[in-house]
C-alpha cells in the first residue's frame, strides 16, 4: 500500500471512531436526519458513479447504477419532505464518506472493486441504524418516510453483502484488502 493509501486509511480509521458516538441515542430528531441522511444519499451517488467508472465487473457496475438510481430518487423524495418541514439538507458528502472516497479514488482493478463492495456493506448498515432512529422519531411524517425506505435499504445491504462476497471470492489472498 503507498503512503497515500495509507495515511487515508489511518484518517478513516480515526474519523469511524468519532462517528460511532454520534450513534449513541435511540432516536435521532428530524433536522439531524434529513441532514445526514441527505448527506449519506449523496456520498452513496458519488461512491458509485466513481464505481461506474473504475469497477471491473459487469456485476459491480450494475449494482453501482441501481445505488445511483435508488438513492437519487430517495435524495429527491427526502427533499420534498425535507422542504414541507422546513429542514436543512446536506448539499455534500459528510467527511467520513469523503474519506471513503478518497480512499477509493486511489484503488485500481480488483482492489477497487473489493473496497467499493467493503464501503457499500459498511455504509448501508450505517444508514440502517440512522433510518431506525428515525422511524423512532417523535415526528410522524420523518418516522413513516424513515420506515417506508427501511425495506430498500436492507435490501441494498444484501446486494452488497452478495458483492462482497463475490469480490472476495474473486480476489487472489495477495490482493485482498481488510
Amino acid at each position: 500500500m503507498n503512503r497515500s493509501a495509507a495515511l487515508l486509511t489511518a484518517t478513516l480509521t480515526l474519523l469511524l471512531g468519532f462517528a460511532q458516538v454520534t450513534y449513541a441515542a435511540d432516536k435521532v430528531d428530524a433536522a439531524d436526519f434529513a441532514e445526514e441522511a441527505s448527506a449519506k444519499g449523496i456520498a452513496e451517488i458519488e461512491t458509485s458513479k466513481l464505481a461506474l467508472q473504475k469497477g471491473t465487473r459487469d456485476e459491480l457496475k450494475k449494482f453501482a447504477q441501481t445505488m445511483i438510481d435508488d438513492h437519487t430518487r430517495a435524495n429527491d423524495e427526502l427533499k420534498a419532505l425535507a422542504e414541507k418541514k422546513q429542514l436543512e439538507l446536506s448539499s455534500d458528502a459528510d467527511l467520513i464518506n469523503k474519506a471513503k472516497a478518497m480512499i477509493l479514488q486511489v484503488r485500481e482493478g480488483e482492489s477497487f472493486d473489493e473496497a467499493y463492495a467493503n464501503n457499500q456493506v459498511v455504509a448501508h448498515e450505517q444508514a440502517i441504524e440512522l433510518y431506525e432512529k428515525a422511524a423512532a422519531s417523535d415526528d410522524a411524517e420523518i418516522s413513516a418516510w424513515a420506515k417506508k425506505m427501511l425495506p430498500k435499504l436492507k435490501h441494498h445491504l444484501k446486494m452488497a453483502e452478495g458483492l462482497r462476497e463475490e469480490t472476495h471470492q474473486r480476489t487472489p489472498p495477495e490482493q485482498s484488502v481488510q
